[in-house]
């Protein structure tokens, strides 16, 4: 071990010409007023690549947590990897988050713009801070320089892999915790490239307990590893960053992915070796997806689930609002009872608990958002499902985005087709399903194909139905007095009103007046399941029914 005077020799000589002190940083950000029940959290994701569903929902979680408790929301961004940064990552994450409206009071705007007190906020400009910490932390004895190269770690490992033992940079293996002044003098003489490491005092044997806000009480053991704090680049690992970073910004809880879990333990102990006082812990279990038909669950993959990527729900127009809601739903399974019991509420109304959350993960089901999806578009007016269309078609389909703007009123009436009344619609599940819905009233869009319905009515019957049905079509009718004058054509053409008299009788009937409606579904929409005929055919008028009709008896020549 090496007396104080050689930490405070060996400090100036790693860090010669930094002067600032810990206690010089804790007067640039003072401790926040802080009321009771207030939180402070953060979202520390990097500007890796793209956008995770996952990040979504923590960064969802933070501020929402954070705003229902009068608290302050903090976008950090972890940029230590300069190598798997990507081109404009920052407003990748910004936008991406304000367009699922999640919005935090302090942090980066883009790449170079910030707010708060308490910046910087990525921390990439945040490195002599880092500096400050590490001088102070080999000035206590409590870290120390490592000169060991890659093949020399990569020679331990096999080592300990012949020996059965641990692999890592521990113990007996690291052989730079005890080296002499003299020793890393010469090495630093030479430029040899070096990390900081912790100099662990722990001991794999020993337990603690710790009670994580989400997983509650767990027994841990000590960390033993001397991992690397300061890289050779000056760049900090997360492991050392987080302590300093949250305890600068005055976080009172790291709300963080199950991952950094097994991780607890190190930073418990590199908390102490600051000197900084412990923050409390919540672990959100990540996102899953049951996998192998059914058989086995595993985390949700941006290598593997389209849905994983949020581009996927930009670039087909799910309803962002309704994708929080989903999320919501998983973070705290009780929103789905209060939706219910609040339906004229909006989700910033519902007050999230972390002891609510599911402690074995999440699954995520893109069959239940799509429901969610549903119900959340069949309660917008007309002019808001046109409003939401447009914004998805200007972005992805230009002639979608044209009849939208050159048709605007005919749309509106199209998107209220069954938006009133005790049967609402809910078979759009994304504004790009706008486009199907549209094709049904736009002969540029209109279906070459018809379903075939020839095995329940033939052609000629077909024909025959079409035909007596345009001699007694008006726009005049009322819903009632349509579908009173389909039920008498029915009946003079062979057909069953009554589906008890049918069964029972069915060598005396063509079929039923349903299938009567549905010749006319078939001709006027290409489908056997459409929208409400009457409303349609109301939206279209007279004479595009009309040509709708001859274009389907043409078809079957």
């Amino acid at each position: 071990m090496r007396t104080a005077e050689q930490n405070q020799e060996l400090a100036n000589l790693l860090f010669p010409n930094h002067h600032t002190s810990v206690e010089e940083l804790f007067e640039r950000y003072p401790k926040r007023d802080v009321k009771q029940g207030e939180m402070i959290l953060r979202f520390a994701p990097s500007p890796t690549g793209f956008l995770h569903i996952g990040s979504v929902y923590t960064g969802m979680v933070c501020t929402k947590l954070a705003k229902q408790s009068g608290g302050v929301a903090i976008l950090r961004i972890e940029d230590t990897d300069k190598k798997r940064e990507v081109e404009n990552g920052i407003s990748m994450i910004v936008n991406g988050l304000n367009g699922f409206g999640i919005s935090f009071d302090e942090g980066p705007i883009d790449e170079k713009n910030q707010r708060g007190e308490y910046g910087p906020y990525m921390q990439s400009q945040r490195l002599d801070i880092y500096k400050t910490f590490a001088k102070d932390i080999v000035q206590k004895g409590n870290a120390y320089p490592c000169f060991i190269s890659e093949e020399e770690l990569e020679l331990i490992r096999k080592e300990q892999e012949s020996l059965g033992v641990r692999t890592g940079y521990y113990g007996k293996w690291a052989k730079w915790r005890d080296a002499s002044i003299e020793e890393i003098k010469e090495e630093l003489g030479k430029g040899t490239p070096y990390v900081i490491r912790l100099f662990s005092t722990g001991d794999i044997n020993n337990t603690f307990e710790m009670n994580d806000l989400i997983k509650g009480r767990v027994t841990l053991r000590e960390n033993d590893m001397d991992v690397v704090l300061l890289k050779s680049d000056g760049f900090p690992t997360y492991h050392f960053a987080h302590p300093i970073d949250d305890t600068l910004m005055g976080i009172t809880l790291v709300t963080r992915a199950d991952e950094w879990f097994p991780s607890v333990p190190l930073h418990f102990e590199i908390f102490q070796k600051l000197g900084l006082q412990q923050i409390p812990y919540a672990h959100f279990s990540p996102l899953m997806k049951v996998d192998n038909e059914g058989k086995s669950k595993r985390k949700l993959s941006k290598r593997k689930d389209p849905e994983a990527d949020v581009s996927f729900y930009i670039d087909h127009g799910y309803p962002k609002e309704a994708v929080i809601e989903y999320l919501l739903n998983l973070a705290n399974s009780n929103f789905s009872d209060w939706r219910i019991q609040n339906p004229e509420k909006t989700y910033n109304d519902f007050t999230l608990k972390i002891e609510k959350f599911n402690k074995a993960g999440a699954l995520f089901d893109i069959v239940k958002l799509s429901d969610i999806c549903k119900d959340y578009i069949s309660k917008l007016t007309a002019q808001q499902v046109y409003d939401n269309s447009l914004e998805w078609a200007k972005l992805h389909n230009r002639q979608v985005e044209k009849l939208l703007l050159e048709n605007k009123e005919y749309c509106i009436k199209i998107f209220n087709i069954e938006r009133s009344g005790a049967k609402i619609r809910k078979d759009i599940v994304k504004f790009e399903d706008c486009k199907e819905q549209l094709s049904l009233f736009f002969d540029e869009l209109f279906p070459d194909n018809y379903e075939d319905i020839q095995e329940r009515i033939s052609k000629d019957i077909q024909r025959e139905i079409i035909k007596e049905y345009k001699k007694i079509y008006s726009t005049e009718s009322s819903e009632v007095e349509w579908f009173e004058k389909v039920k008498d054509l029915s009946k003079r053409l062979g057909f069953s009103i009554d589906r008890k008299e049918y069964e029972a009788s069915k060598e005396k009937f063509k079929g039923t007046v349903g299938d009567v409606a549905m010749v006319l579904r078939v001709a006027i929409t290409g489908k056997t399941k459409s929208p409400d005929l009457f409303q349609v055919m109301s939206v279209l008028g007279e004479e595009k029914v009309m040509d709708r009709l001859d274009r389907y008896i043409s078809k079957m020549v």
